[in-house]
């Protein structure tokens, strides 16, 4: 077995986030099983709850560290599906439905 002179390099961990990060998203009633199927084939990046059944809208929650691979997911669902990224949430306050 041949030994490398290279040294193994450490990346320090980011802190643990305080909160997750939340989206809201928009689809067809009739595609909510596709998108949690596909959600968790990409090793539950995040979890979501089904705000309002009947206008299709969700809220997503995922690690901050994670954003850049939630949009990235998010982004290849419009293949699939019609998706709108409806807004991020602000941290204290979630909106109402009637501005959704």
């Amino acid at each position: 077995m041949k030994k490398t002179r290279r040294k193994s390099r450490h990346y320090p961990c980011p802190p643990p986030p305080e909160r997750s990060s939340r989206l809201y998203v928009r689809i067809a009633r009739e595609n909510i099983a596709l998108f949690r199927f596909l959600l968790e084939a990409h090793d539950n990046l995040g979890v979501f709850t089904v705000v309002s059944k009947f206008k299709g809208i969700l809220m997503l929650r995922y690690s901050p560290h994670q954003e850049r691979e939630m949009r990235w997911f998010l982004d290849g669902l419009k293949d699939e599906m019609d998706i709108d990224v409806l807004h991020a949430a602000p941290e204290s306050r979630v909106p109402s439905l009637e501005k959704l």
